[in-house]
C-alpha cells in the first residue's frame, strides 16, 4: 500500500476529532451558562424550603452530577426547584423552628425516602402510570407553587419577620405578617424592588441583543455589590447590618453523611415523600419530553426515572435537599447549545469551584435580593399562552387545572399533586371503562356496517361489535350489553349471535367472568354464540379459564389482518347453522316464512 493510500483515512479521523472538540466546547459553554443561573437559584430555593442556603448549593453539585451521569435526556438539568422546595417546607413544618438540627436531619432522610420510592417505581416499571396523569395537573400545580413562592417571599422582600407557624395556612401567615406592628425596612424594599426591575430589564436586553443568559447572575452580583457599597450589608462590631443577610456558607464541598433515622420521622414524612417523588418525576419527565420533542432525541423514560431516584438517594447522604428537573435551567442548557449530558457535569463542577472559592462572600448577600429574584423566577412560570390554550381547549382539562391550582393554594401544597393525579387517573379510568357496543348488519353489497333505523329487522343471526377495555371498570357495561343481546334474540326468535371482539383490549378476570356467565346462560337458553376477531391475548385468556375448551372449534374465529374477514367467516358459519336448523324444524325456531327465501337465495351468497 502506498503512502498516499495510507493517508486517505486521515481527513475522517481529523473530522471526528473536530466534531468531538466541538461537542465538548458546546457542553462547556452551556454548563457554565447554566451554572451562572444555578448559583443564585440554589440558595434562593433553600430559603423557600426554610433551610440553610448551603444545602441548595450542595444539591446543585451532587444531584445535578449524579442525574447527569445516570439520566437519559441530553439536556435535562436537575437540582433544587421551587415546587419541590415548597413541599419540603410544608413537610418540615412539623418540626420546632428552634430545633434546626432535627429539621436538617429529617430533610436528608426525606431525600433518601424520595429516592427509594422513585427507584422502586423505576424497577417495577410503574413510571408508565405517569402518562395517565394529565399535563393540566402539572400546569395547575406549577401555578399554585409559583403563587405560593411569591407569597412566601413577601416578608423577606419587605424586611420584616414572617409571622405564624408552618401549621397555619399560608394565607393566614401572610395576613399576620402584613398586619404586624413592625415597620417595613425600606432599604430591604429598595433592594427587592430593584432586583425585580433589574431582572426584568436585563432579560429584555438579553433577548433583544441575543446575549448570554447571565442576567440572573448579573442581578445577583450587582445587587449584592450595590448593597455592600451602600453600607447596608456591613455593620460596626456588635451591631446588626441594615438589612437581613443570608447565613455564611463554608468553603467546603458536601461530604458523606449518614442522616439520623427515627421511626416517627419516617412515618410523619411518608406522605410528603410520596408526593415529592411523584411531583419530581412529573416535573422531570414533562421537561425532558418537551426538550426531546425539539431536539429529536428518543428518551428512555424508565432510565430517567431511575436517575431521579439515584440522584435523590445519593443527595440524602451528602446533605442535599430533595430535587427534580428544573425547567428554567434545562431550557437555558438547551438554548446554550448543550450536546450531551456532560453539560450537567460541567454545571455541577463549576458550582463546586465557586463554593470553594467564593462561599464566604455569600454572607454579604441580602435576603431581600434573593426574594426579588425568586419572585421574578416564580412569575416567569406563569405561561399565559399555555393557560389560555388549556382553558379554551377542554372543560375537563380546565377543571383539572383549576382544581389542582386551588388545592395547592387553599388546601395544602403537599397533597395538591396527589389530588390532581388522583382526579386525572380516576377520570381516565372512568372514560376507559366506557365499553361501546353496536349492532351490525350485512348489506346486499356484502358490507358489514352498523345498523341504522331504516334497516329491516335481523333474520336468523344477530351481530354485535364491541370496542373498549375489557377490564373490571367496563364489566357493568359489558353485562348490560350482553343481557340486551339475549333479550333481542328471544324477542326476535333468533338463536344465533355473533360477537365481534376484535377491538376489545386488556381482558381481566372480571370481564372474562361476565363473558363466561353469558356463554353458559346462552347455552342453557339454546342460543349459539360465535366469537369473531379474537385477539391472541384474549384467546390465551379464554384458554386459561377453560372457555375455549367448552366451545367447539367452529365457534371461535381468530383475528385476521384484513378487517372484518374473521367476522364474515363467523357470519357465514352462523347462517349455515341457522339454515340447517330451519330445514330440520322451521317451526321450532319460530322463523318467518321469508326465511326460506333467505336460505335459498341470500344464504348461498353469504356462504361464498
Amino acid at each position: 500500500m502506498t503512502d498516499a493510500a495510507k493517508a486517505i483515512p486521515a481527513p475522517k479521523a481529523a473530522g471526528g476529532v473536530a466534531r468531538t472538540l466541538g461537542i465538548v466546547r458546546a457542553d462547556l459553554v452551556a454548563g457554565l451558562t447554566v451554572a451562572a443561573l444555578s448559583l443564585p437559584q440554589s440558595m434562593a430555593y433553600a430559603l423557600v424550603a426554610g433551610v440553610d442556603p448551603r444545602f441548595g448549593l450542595y444539591t446543585a453539585i451532587v444531584f445535578t452530577a449524579v442525574a447527569a451521569i445516570f439520566g437519559s435526556s441530553r439536556h435535562l438539568i436537575n437540582g433544587p426547584t421551587g415546587a419541590v422546595s415548597l413541599v419540603v417546607f410544608s413537610a418540615l413544618a412539623i418540626f420546632d423552628p428552634q430545633a434546626q438540627l432535627d429539621s436538617f436531619e429529617a430533610m436528608f432522610l426525606l431525600a433518601i425516602m424520595i429516592g427509594a420510592i422513585q427507584i422502586l417505581i423505576a424497577v417495577t416499571r410503574l413510571g408508565d402510570l405517569t402518562r395517565y396523569i394529565s399535563e393540566s395537573v402539572v400546569t395547575g400545580f406549577i401555578i399554585g407553587a409559583a403563587t405560593l413562592t411569591i407569597i412566601g417571599q413577601v416578608a423577606n422582600a419587605l424586611g420584616i419577620k414572617a409571622q405564624g407557624t408552618g401549621h397555619q395556612h399560608v394565607l393566614e401567615r401572610l395576613y399576620l405578617t402584613l398586619t404586624q406592628d413592625a415597620p417595613w425596612n425600606w432599604k430591604a424594599v429598595t433592594v427587592s424592588v430593584g432586583a425585580v426591575i433589574l431582572a426584568i430589564a436585563s432579560r429584555k436586553l438579553v433577548r433583544r441583543y441575543r446575549l448570554p443568559q447571565l442576567d440572573m447572575l448579573f442581578v445577583f452580583i450587582f445587587g449584592a455589590g450595590a448593597a455592600y457599597l451602600a453600607g447596608w450589608s456591613t455593620a460596626a462590631p456588635g451591631a446588626k447590618p441594615a438589612i437581613a443577610l443570608i447565613e455564611a456558607i463554608p468553603s467546603s464541598l458536601p461530604s458523606l453523611h449518614v442522616p439520623e433515622v427515627k421511626a416517627s420521622w419516617a412515618i410523619d414524612l411518608s406522605a410528603s415523600a410520596a408526593a415529592i417523588a411523584i411531583l419530581g418525576l412529573l416535573e422531570a419527565l414533562a421537561i425532558a419530553k418537551a426538550i426531546a420533542h425539539k431536539s429529536g432525541q428518543k428518551l428512555d423514560y424508565n432510565r430517567q426515572i431511575l436517575a431521579e431516584g439515584i440522584g435523590n438517594l445519593a443527595g440524602g447522604f451528602f446533605r442535599c435537599m430533595p430535587g427534580a428537573g428544573s425547567l428554567s435551567r434545562t431550557a437555558i442548557n438547551y438554548q446554550a447549545g448543550a450536546a450531551t449530558r456532560f453539560s450537567g457535569l460541567v454545571t455541577a463542577g463549576f458550582v463546586a469551584i465557586t463554593v470553594l472559592a467564593f462561599a464566604p462572600l455569600a454572607s454579604y448577600v441580602p435576603k431581600a435580593l434573593l426574594s426579588g429574584l425568586l419572585m421574578v423566577a416564580a412569575a416567569r412560570l406563569f405561561d399565559f399562552e399555555r393557560l389560555r390554550y388549556i382553558l379554551r381547549g377542554s372543560r375537563y382539562d380546565a377543571a383539572l387545572l383549576v382544581a389542582t391550582a386551588f388545592a395547592a393554594i387553599a388546601i395544602n401544597i403537599e397533597f395538591a399533586i396527589l389530588i390532581g393525579a388522583a382526579i386525572s387517573i380516576a377520570w381516565y379510568v372512568t372514560r376507559a371503562s366506557r365499553l361501546k357496543a353496536a349492532e351490525l348488519v350485512v348489506t346486499p353489497e356484502r358490507v358489514v356496517r352498523a345498523r341504522v333505523a331504516t334497516d329491516p329487522p335481523a333474520q336468523g343471526v344477530l351481530i354485535y361489535d364491541f370496542e373498549g377495555e375489557l377490564f373490571f371498570g367496563a364489566a357493568p357495561d359489558l353485562e348490560r350489553f350482553l343481557e340486551q343481546a339475549t333479550h333481542d334474540a328471544d324477542r326476535q326468535g333468533i338463536r344465533y349471535i355473533v360477537l365481534r371482539l376484535k377491538r376489545v383490549r386488556n381482558p381481566d378476570v372480571v370481564g372474562l367472568e361476565v363473558l363466561d356467565i353469558f356463554l353458559k346462560d346462552a347455552q342453557e337458553r339454546g342460543l349459539t354464540v360465535l366469537l369473531a376477531g379474537v385477539r391472541p391475548d384474549l384467546l390465551a385468556a379464554l384458554e386459561r379459564i377453560g372457555i375455549a375448551d367448552r366451545l367447539p372449534a367452529d365457534r371461535i374465529f381468530l383475528e385476521e389482518s384484513e378487517d372484518f374477514s374473521a367476522t364474515l367467516k363467523a357470519i357465514r358459519r352462523a347462517y349455515a347453522l341457522a339454515a340447517i336448523d330451519v330445514r330440520s324444524d322451521p317451526a321450532r325456531r319460530g322463523l318467518r316464512g321469508d326465511w326460506e327465501d333467505l336460505s335459498s337465495a341470500k344464504l348461498a351468497y353469504y356462504l361464498v
